[in-house]
């Protein structure tokens, strides 16, 4: 899409309702239910009407982050003295979950900002740094994103090949991380490398720093409405006052890495929810042999086992958020969680897709385009692999790896 061309607006209106079938509304707050109301009727304003547009032309519509922190999507359970919404973790939770209902590329964009940029710099910035960057990154005054993955280094972060070195009176990095999303319109990036010892530390390097660039992955199946793409450090000066120094090894990256993955788990029922919903109306208003295809067993044993598995996804995540408010949630949980709810949400896409036949590979409805996204949900933030092992460490006591 040209930068000057203007979304086009679907006439498909978006009827969304909610998927409650246990009723658990009725273990949210108040506040909870006004937030997801709140940030419903956003992603049918001002996502629903232009997401396929923007898929289909590979899009990423920049003005959706200035509108991201005008609704509060932005670092919601950052402390509002720094600019966030001071919320607990389930009002986070289902913040992702609508944002992923209107679509994954989306909600990447808004988790990168709160769990893996402001969350770090929260957690293991100086008062200065907070100061100088919540504020503005919660507002989408600025834009973020969070450099862990290299080229030669997905499931095994430790081995990255970044590094920086001491030069006295600033530190000299270099280079590349790979994978990264918000990177081509990314004011700053949290970037954690290697110190001369060996040691793994946090690093904010701002845009327009000399040796600093940010090239665009494009051709992408996935994820299409979100910007992807590289760090490069040939030789960039970082000042010492940019490091994060609260916390280092590997363990810093992780903890962010828990956050934005307990959003996942919630996004991922968001999307699930949406594949269901546009199949169970079009099982009531499509007709073959003289009846509604709803009225078939195959059919309604379809929609019946998207039900139960949302169902059992909404209690899970209801209770890891119930942990992650009294800070036991584990990161064992926590995989348990992005791995069963993002397989689910797969498996209902596919089946949804089947029941709307040949349509379902357009863009009149939203299954390939959940799909599609979700096989990268399903890979990024630790693959469905990676958090079968971390289970399985949890559960025997023994490191399948490193």
């Amino acid at each position: 899409m040209n930068p000057n061309q203007t979304s086009t607006k679907s006439s498909k209106q978006d009827m969304f309702e909610g998927v409650d079938f246990y009723g658990v509304d009725d273990l949210l707050s108040e506040e909870h239910l006004l937030i997801r109301t709140s940030i419903r009727d956003f992603v049918k304003k001002e996502i629903s009407p232009f997401i396929e547009d923007w898929t289909q032309n590979a899009h990423f519509p920049y003005e959706i982050v200035k509108k991201f922190g005008d609704v509060g999507a932005f670092g919601p359970q950052i402390p509002s003295e720094y600019g966030g919404g001071g919320l607990d973790y389930i009002a986070y939770g289902l913040i992702m979950q609508e944002i992923e209902r209107g679509d994954s590329g989306m909600r990447s964009t808004a988790s990168v900002q709160g769990s893996l940029v402001m969350y770090p710099i929260y957690k293991f910035g100086s008062e200065a740094q907070k100061q100088k960057y919540l504020p503005k990154l919660a507002s989408g005054e600025m834009l973020g994103c969070f450099g862990l993955t290299e080229p030669d280094h997905g499931s095994n972060p430790s081995g990255m090949t970044t590094n920086f070195k001491d030069m006295g009176d600033h530190y000299l990095l270099n280079g590349a991380k790979m994978w990264i999303s918000n990177s081509p319109k990314a004011d700053i990036a949290i970037v954690w490398a290697k110190n001369e010892e060996g040691r793994i530390h946090g690093l904010i390097v701002e845009r327009g720093m000399e040796g600093f660039s940010t090239p665009e992955t494009h051709n992408k199946w996935s994820l299409r409405a979100s910007c992807t793409g590289e760090l490069v450090f040939d030789n960039v000066k970082v000042p010492k006052e940019n490091l994060l120094s609260g916390k280092s090894g590997l363990g810093a990256p992780m903890m962010c890495l828990d956050s934005a993955r307990y959003g996942i788990a919630w996004g991922a029922v968001g999307a699930a929810m949406d594949c269901y919903d546009s199949a169970r109306r079009y099982a009531l208003e499509r007709i073959q042999f003289d009846k509604p295809i709803g009225s078939f067993q195959l059919v309604q044993k379809k929609l019946a086992e998207m039900l139960s598995e949302i169902t059992k996804a909404q209690l899970l995540n209801w209770k890891l958020g119930k942990m992650m408010n009294e800070g036991k949630a584990t990161t064992a949980q926590i995989s348990l969680a992005k791995r069963n709810n993002v397989a689910m949400a797969l498996d209902i896409a596919r089946e949804a897709r089947q029941i709307h036949g040949g349509m379902g590979i357009t863009g009149e409805y939203p299954m390939m385009r959940h799909m599609m996204n979700l096989e990268s949900v399903v890979t990024y933030e630790g693959t469905h692999d990676i958090h079968l092992l971390i289970l399985g460490h949890a559960i025997t006591g023994i490191a399948a790896f490193k």
